[in-house]
């Protein structure tokens, strides 16, 4: 008896996300542990679209520079000499070694192998013992190029010279949040960290709040009631859902000064799934991000940031309220890697099967349906 061939990873997303919503189930558990699909979110996701390399304010003077790896191409991120942000190839022209590590501040960029030197547009310097080849030619030695673009104060990085830009992309979410005007926020804390998990696991665990009561008892999941969510339906770039904050937390509402954001405005906090990988909440007080990159199918490499809008910044006790909020954010960023661990966990269990999904998990069928759309089945 014939059996049928079993569907690659691509083609059961795909057959996931043709059920409709009101009867859909999670994703298949071999789109988070395949290393064939973890490929193909590689060239056909994070090589295409943008990625969040973190705020603009981070790097504020010529010289600073900043480094990230994008589906295996290593980037560096700078402020050039007359002040724009641009990105680059972070591999020398010569025998290919990477030039920078970490973040830092620099005149010009040094490889650290045979010191070939490029300025901070990335054209070639200096290269010493060059000059007995007849092949050498510095103008043809530049580092390649990368799309740089900053949206609301976020620095999106992107490998494919065709994708929209951010602004146009985007321009649903800038329209949504525009009381807020997140270019005025500034950043005041970053680090990064890597988790168990697959990267899709985490950024769904942020696009729900229908986990809080449970994962996150012992801090913020007292005061989620479920049935006070909304969900509203999110565009093609994008998902998105609010939450009405009270006042135990003060740095989440609007600033006694702020004449600008009015009604509910003034206790909303947003919660912004940017795709793939950026997710952002934000409050008239304070805002924190996540941009994740996957680091094969069961670990995520997570930037992690965050700071406080103007008005709040200039307030004589902002140093006090967001020492509070970092040191809640913490406990909840410590709650979320345990449930997300343990769902990883789980993912790579035998008996495992997707679940039907909860009206409150409309965003994890949204991003399931951005990954069909990018993916080829």
């Amino acid at each position: 008896m014939n059996h049928p061939a079993p569907l690659t990873p691509a083609a059961e997303l795909h057959a996931n996300v043709a059920t409709p919503f009101d009867r859909a189930f999670a994703m298949p558990k071999s789109v988070y542990t395949s290393e064939e699909f973890l490929a193909h979110e590689q060239r056909h996701v994070f090589a295409q679209d943008w990625v969040c390399a973190g705020r603009a304010e981070a790097l504020p003077d010529p010289g600073d520079y900043l480094t990230m790896e994008i589906a295996g191409e290593p980037v560096i991120v700078l402020r050039d000499r007359d002040g724009e942000l641009r990105a680059m190839s972070n591999v020398c022209r010569h025998r290919m070694s990477t030039l920078l590590q970490g973040r830092g501040s620099v005149r010009a960029i040094t490889c650290p192998y045979h010191a070939w030197t490029y300025n901070l547009d990335g054209s070639l310097r200096g290269a010493p013992a060059m000059t007995l080849n007849g092949s050498f030619c510095k103008e043809a030695l530049a580092l390649p190029q990368i799309r740089c673009a900053v949206w609301q104060g976020w620095i999106l990085v992107s490998l494919n010279p065709d994708a929209p830009a951010p602004d146009v992309a985007l321009a649903e979410v800038t329209a949504l949040i525009a009381p807020f005007d997140m270019t005025r926020y500034r950043e005041t804390w970053r680090e990064t960290f890597r988790w168990a998990t697959n990267w899709k696991v985490l950024a769904e665990n942020f696009m729900e709040s229908y986990h809080l009561p449970m994962c996150h008892s012992g801090t913020i999941g007292g005061a989620s009631k479920l049935e006070e969510m909304v969900c509203p339906e999110g565009g093609a770039a994008f998902n998105y859902h609010w939450i009405l904050k009270n006042d135990s937390v003060p740095l989440a509402l609007a600033h006694p000064t702020n004449t600008l954001l009015q009604g509910d405005d003034r206790r909303k906090t947003w919660l912004l799934a940017i795709y793939p990988s950026l997710l952002i909440t934000v409050t008239p007080g304070y805002f924190w991000y996540l941009s994740l990159t996957p680091d094969g199918p069961g670990h995520v490499n997570v930037l992690y940031g965050g700071g406080m809008s103007q008005d709040w910044l200039a307030d004589p006790q902002a140093e006090t309220h967001l020492a509070a909020v970092r040191a809640l954010l913490a406990e909840v960023n410590a709650e979320d890697k345990g449930c997300t661990e343990k769902v990883y966990r789980g993912l790579c269990s035998g008996m495992a099967q997707p679940g039907p999904l909860s009206h409150l998990e409309r965003p994890n069928y949204e991003f399931a349906q951005y990954l069909a759309r990018r993916i080829p089945a």
